[in-house]
């Protein structure tokens, strides 16, 4: 037997670049507006993924992405690195998807893929810092959940079980949980390998269909086609699957905007001065007046 490993990646904006055109009016992220980078906890999870798939002979990786046609990037990333294959789910109709949406789509494609022991990916993503599409994944498939993972430890495929070290206030514990599992990995594992030059080589004209189609006359960056049309069919490899909705069964009124109860009603990118700042002493008075503040302008309380 052989593990079959399932990571969950994002193509996030990079918001260390927000400015005044990051939201459009209807409350979703103008993501066109951002560069797009591999989401940074993801990339912890994928190097967890490959760990396991050096030390299990015969182990799999395969990446599972949601976004527009651009986000077969992530799925080229993970290529470069030692996986496997991946699958983009694209369609207007995931768009604008909230957590609960995303997990809803997320699961839907996973049991279209049907064959997996482990689905990991990252604690969080960075465009909305929530953590609770790993876990919205496990619930909606029925499966056991370890979240804020340090570190793989061991998978006795035998018996089924996988050891997880994982990070809790004031330190670590062990835990052990049954196979099928989903395991969300923090920002403080193991960074994700470079990538590897004979994959790059490999893979580096890996397309998704989006990517290959031949673009409007109108586009300012002209007809887009492939340099080699014929690599597609000699090398099935290179093609990145796309699904829609309907490719994995889904319901339209669980996903994106439509399936999303929740709304964002502004981004902003705050930078602190220093005469926001304000030093405190150990003080009783100091902290009195701090915890005053806080619940004054209802930080906590």
């Amino acid at each position: 037997m052989s593990l079959k490993i399932i990571v969950l990646a994002k193509q996030v904006p990079d918001t260390r670049n927000v400015g005044k055109d990051a939201m459009k009016e209807d409350g979703t992220v103008n993501r066109a507006a951002l560069p797009a980078i591999f989401n940074p906890e993801d990339l912890n999870a994928l190097e967890q993924a490959l760990r396991l798939k050096d030390a299990c002979p015969g182990a799999t990786v395969t990446l599972l992405t949601m976004g527009p046609g651009r986000a077969a990037e992530i799925i080229r990333e993970g290529l470069y690195r030692g996986a496997d294959g991946g699958y983009l789910l694209t369609d207007r109709a995931f768009a604008g998807a909230d957590t609960l949406a995303t997990s809803y789509a997320l699961a839907t494609a996973i049991k279209k893929i049907k064959d997996y022991d482990i689905i990991i990916g990252g604690r969080q993503a960075i465009d909305g810092d929530t953590a609770q599409v790993g876990p919205q994944v496990a619930e909606k498939l029925g499966l056991t959940q370890i979240t804020y993972a340090e570190e793989i430890l061991n998978v006795d495929e035998a018996a089924r079980r996988i050891t997880v070290k994982r990070h809790i206030d004031g330190g670590v514990e062990t835990v052990e949980g049954p196979l099928p599992i989903v395991i969300t990995v923090n920002g403080s594992a193991a960074p994700c390998r470079p990538r590897n030059a004979r994959l790059v080589q490999k893979y580096k004209r890996a397309l998704g269909a989006q990517e290959k189609a031949p673009a409007p006359a109108c586009h300012p960056e002209g007809v887009n086609q492939p340099a080699y049309p014929e690599l597609y069919e000699t090398r099935p490899y290179l093609n990145i699957p796309e699904w829609s909705v309907a490719d994995v069964n889904g319901d339209l009124a669980q996903c994106g905007l439509s399936g999303s109860p929740t709304k964002v009603k502004s981004i902003q990118n705050i930078v602190f001065q220093a005469k926001e700042s304000k030093t405190l002493t150990s003080s009783d008075r100091d902290i009195e007046d701090m915890i005053v503040e806080l619940l004054s302008n209802h930080t906590i309380g």
